[in-house]
Order: structure tokens, then sequence, then C-alpha cells
């Protein structure tokens, strides 16, 4: 928990710190983009378990 707490504190200073510097936010502009990222992170998770089973 204290991990997914930090990632959020990070990620809101980061988005704060691109906007005052007028940059363009450093992650995808909309939900399609989002769910990439979820889809990218979980076909990991399950590779990793499936070849950890495969073991």
């Amino acid at each position: 928990m204290k991990e997914l707490i930090l990632a959020l504190v990070t990620g809101l200073i980061v988005g704060c710190i691109f906007k005052l510097l007028k940059l363009p936010l450093p992650a995808p502009p909309v939900l399609s983009g989002i769910i990439g990222i979820v889809g990218i992170f979980l076909g990991g998770v399950l590779t990793e378990r499936v070849l950890d089973w495969l073991r």
C-alpha cells in the first residue's frame, strides 16, 4: 500500500511540475492509452506467472 501512495504522490508532483513548465504531460492523453498501459503490465504479470507454473 505504501508503494501505491508513493507512486500517486510522485505522479501528482511530476504532473504539477510539467504543467508549471508548460510541457506536455508524460502520460497518454486518453483513456485508451491508459488501458493500453494497464494491458502491458497485466500481460507481463501473466507471462511471469505462466512461466513460473511451467517450471
